[in-house]
């Protein structure tokens, strides 16, 4: 009977042993390498959340010196020193917007006093209204009752506002702080933009320098073209509804005017409707029939800028399908915010401008499907509709 070794036995158990309690030699090399990427992917992660906001306010700067060159090359050529040039360009700017500030504050002030005045008379009247166009009684102690019995929640809601004072101000102080950084890095581009386009160019191989240069005018165009066709829709609608309300007997009608313009032009969409809350409220005080008024010339003058004035500026400088700017606003105000929603119209047309040069198009000829001037009946024949 054969007999085994004992030594080679336990020899041989070790060796299976060892076998598998060791680990492959490139695994540690392995673990280090995936902590060491793990490191490394926090740490960006970590600078890219630290750095979005100043990636948001280089690019606002950035549009914003697009808008400015135009005019800034228009004084250079003149012979005017490019520094001096954009010196008085934003000083012009900044004096429109300190300008409609603080006439927007006036306007404020000035319409929330006179609404508290005739908040009395504006409640005896509305409830005289409703009690005979309804065949109610309603009287306005019941009314008072009525809104100040949950008072808790009225107090409870005067107590978080003044517990958000402190928070509010480091706000503005936020806002004032990147307004300003903002404002400091548009004049910087603005002034050295030669200098910048030098830089950039210096980057890229001469064939592509071309087109990078292409691309940047077609920037400068579209962004420039879009602040002077609203800018120009801005004095018509300010000068517009100014002699409207003057007409009216409006108080501070020049001012309401200034604000409408501003308003109604530069905020895409609904800016009309929100320009016409303030003149209707002021309205209000003085005679409701006025408001109803107010309302019909907004709603007639939108019409008239839409399918008239609109049209005809824009033909010149730039123009986005309202369906396409609607769109972008919506986009731009989901990944910016407010930032975004004012970027995205001058963004979308400097995109459609750029896919116009490159994007091959390709004539379509004249097919009746396409204006849909027929119509097809059960039997397959087609048939112009009659013109009765």
């Amino acid at each position: 009977m054969h007999e085994t070794d004992p030594v080679a036995a336990d020899d041989t158990a070790d060796t299976e042993t060892s076998g598998r309690a060791s680990m492959p030699a490139w695994l540690p090399r392995a673990m280090v390498l995936a902590l060491a990427l793990l490191g490394l992917f926090e740490l960006a992660n970590w600078a890219a959340h630290q750095l979005i906001g100043i990636a948001i306010m280089m690019t606002v700067a950035f549009f914003v010196s697009l808008a400015m060159e135009p005019a800034v090359d228009g004084l250079a050529a003149r012979g005017v020193n490019r520094g001096l040039a954009t010196g008085v360009v934003f000083l012009i700017v900044f004096a429109c917007t300190a300008g409609f500030l603080a006439t927007l504050g006036v306007l404020m002030v000035e319409t929330v006093a006179n609404v508290v005045s005739e908040l009395p008379r504006l409640i005896d009247e509305l409830v005289d209204w409703v009690n005979h166009t309804f065949h109610q009684k309603f009287t306005l102690d019941q009314l008072r009752d009525r809104l100040f019995k949950d008072s808790d929640v009225i107090n409870s809601y005067a107590a978080r506002a003044a517990n958000n004072v402190w928070g509010l101000s480091s706000t503005v102080l936020a806002g004032v702080a990147k307004f300003v950084t903002i404002a400091l890095f548009s004049i910087y581009m603005t002034a050295d933009g030669p200098k910048l386009r030098r830089a950039v160019c210096s980057l890229l191989p001469p064939a592509k320098q071309g087109a990078v240069l292409h691309a940047w005018d077609l920037a400068i165009e579209k962004t420039g073209g879009y602040l002077y066709s609203r800018a120009l829709l801005a004095v018509i609608s300010a000068v517009a509804h100014g002699a409207f309300l003057a007409l009216l007997g409006i108080p501070n009608s020049i001012a309401l005017g200034i604000w409408f313009g501003v308003v109604a032009s530069f905020v895409p969409t609904i800016g009309t409707y929100l320009a016409g809350i303030l003149p209707v409220l002021v309205a209000l005080t003085i005679n409701p029939i006025y408001a109803v008024w107010i309302l019909i010339f907004v709603v007639v003058y939108q019409w008239l800028q839409d399918y008239v004035l609109q049209p005809r500026i824009t033909a010149k400088t730039v123009d986005v399908n309202p369906a396409i700017a609607l769109l972008s606003v919506i986009v731009g105000g989901a990944l910016l915010g407010a930032v975004g929603a004012l970027l995205a119209i001058p963004a979308t047309a400097t995109l459609q401008a750029f896919l116009g040069e490159y994007v091959p198009r390709y004539e379509v000829p004249e097919d009746p499907r396409i204006e849909r001037t027929e119509r097809t009946r059960k039997g397959g024949k087609r048939t112009r509709p009659s013109k009765s």
